[in-house]
């Protein structure tokens, strides 16, 4: 007997299909069906007034840290997350322990990706262990699973090796995600330079140790004619040169983060490690730069770049803590406060957040046709909630954002039809709580 959810008088929001009204979406057997004229006997129908139903969210930039660093994440903790924060998919970078260089780590990921929370799509390492000499396998990481290739964490120095990179993913269909970061002027440093590193006496990184790399990375796609996509944007030079590179019809797409948009270096005082990431946090003049490079379609996607680590890597000196901060749940109401802001429209955040990844990445989801698998992620936009260690789901707790209040909230996430996180009966409880019930 079929399984049939009918998701109703929701604001069914599908920028992919030009959709943005009020509706009903219905699921059967994990996928998106068209509506029949009567509703079936043992069809559950969930009223979703006020909410809104869009395209299963998918994060193109996270960190699992399985296989290597349990301690700090697993796929499993990972993708629960993900469904917390209304996300249905997530793109995992190599830098586990292995690197994800061959078809076996691959194989690895996926195996135990079966029962996960969250779609999971490996991205294969750029070069051998990410060492930069020597271009890994890409034929065979393609055939195991992987969806584009980088050397996240750390960028490939060799430009005659990014150039061979390019070309040859191009010949497997693959998008290079760039790292763009000049070692030689960020070496050593530990947060955006500038006043306020100098005020903390803290070495500095400065904006051209992005702006340089990201353009060499234009460059060599305009030379050889294949996709690059440009990870975790921070400044606003790098956003003018991907901007005027897309005029001249270079294959590049781009990312930013919701910290990019939300903070600046200012987090960084009093030493606070949870503020300390790479590319850092910069000054106030990056971060509209930035929001305006979301506005004017400048950036394609919007990646959280989840990088859990435990108290052992960041209750430490600032200048001995890990770079990198978790982002899964907290992503969506700090993308929804630009919806508030008058920066980017309702069907924006979802062409960011999903369309765009999807399209970019080359995988399902991004829209809700009918005949499309069922990840579909609910939102209550009007939901508020403090961010706490104790309800943060993500096995590590490193966020700057812990005791903000947020607005905007992932209530009901489906993966090919099956809930896989549902807080719709709490949003109802707080609603009437707030009207005085």
């Amino acid at each position: 007997m079929s399984e049939i959810t009918i998701l109703q008088n929701g604001r069914i929001i599908d920028p992919a299909n030009k959709v943005d009204q009020q509706g009903d979406l219905w699921l059967r057997d994990g996928r998106i069906v068209a509506p029949e004229s009567l509703v079936p006997a043992g069809a559950r129908c969930i009223d979703l007034q006020g909410k809104w139903v869009v395209p299963g969210l998918i994060d193109m930039h996270v960190h699992l840290r399985e296989p290597g660093e349990e301690y700090k994440e697993t796929i499993a903790s990972g993708t629960l997350a993900a469904a917390t924060g209304g996300f249905t998919a997530v793109a995992c970078m190599p830098n586990t322990k292995p690197v994800n260089d061959t078809a076996a780590v691959t194989r690895f990921i996926l195996e135990q990706a079966v029962q996960a929370s969250a779609r999971v799509y490996p991205v294969g390492a750029i070069s051998k262990g990410s060492g930069g000499t020597g271009l890994a396998e890409y034929g065979e990481l393609k055939a195991a699973g992987v969806v584009a290739v980088s050397d996240d964490g750390q960028p490939v120095v060799d430009s005659q090796l990014m150039r061979r990179a390019m070309e040859y993913a191009a010949s497997h269909g693959l998008p290079v995600i760039s790292h763009s970061e000049e070692i030689a002027l960020s070496r050593n440093g530990v947060m955006n330079e500038g006043q306020v590193s100098t005020r903390l006496g803290l070495r500095g990184i400065p904006c051209a140790a992005e702006s340089i790399m990201v353009y060499r990375e234009l460059a060599l796609a305009e030379l050889t004619g294949a996709r690059v996509h440009i990870a975790h944007v921070s400044t606003g030079a790098a956003t003018d040169l991907i901007r005027q590179a897309k005029k001249r019809g270079v294959r590049v797409t781009a990312e930013t983060a919701p910290h990019y948009f939300t903070l600046t270096e200012e987090a960084v005082a009093g030493y606070n490690t949870n503020a300390r990431m790479n590319p850092p946090l910069r000054a106030e003049e990056d971060r509209q730069a930035i929001r305006i490079g979301l506005q004017d379609g400048t950036f394609d996607a919007i990646a959280t770049d989840h990088a859990p680590h435990s108290v052992l890597e960041k209750q430490v000196e600032f200048d001995r803590a890990a770079n990198g901060i978790i982002g899964l749940e907290t992503s969506l109401p700090l993308t929804l406060a630009l919806i508030r802001a008058g920066v980017i429209s309702e069907a924006r955040l979802v062409e960011l957040m999903s369309t765009a990844p999807a399209r970019i990445l080359g995988v399902a989801g991004g829209s809700l046709a009918i005949g499309e698998v069922a990840d579909v992620t609910v939102i209550d936009p009007e939901r508020k909630f403090q961010l706490t260690e104790e309800g943060i789901v993500s096995q590590s707790k490193n966020s700057p954002f812990l005791g903000w209040q947020l607005q905007g909230k992932a209530v009901l996430t489906f993966l090919g039809g099956r809930i896989t996180y549902n807080d719709l009966l709490t949003a109802q409880v707080d609603r009437l709580k707030a009207e005085g019930f």
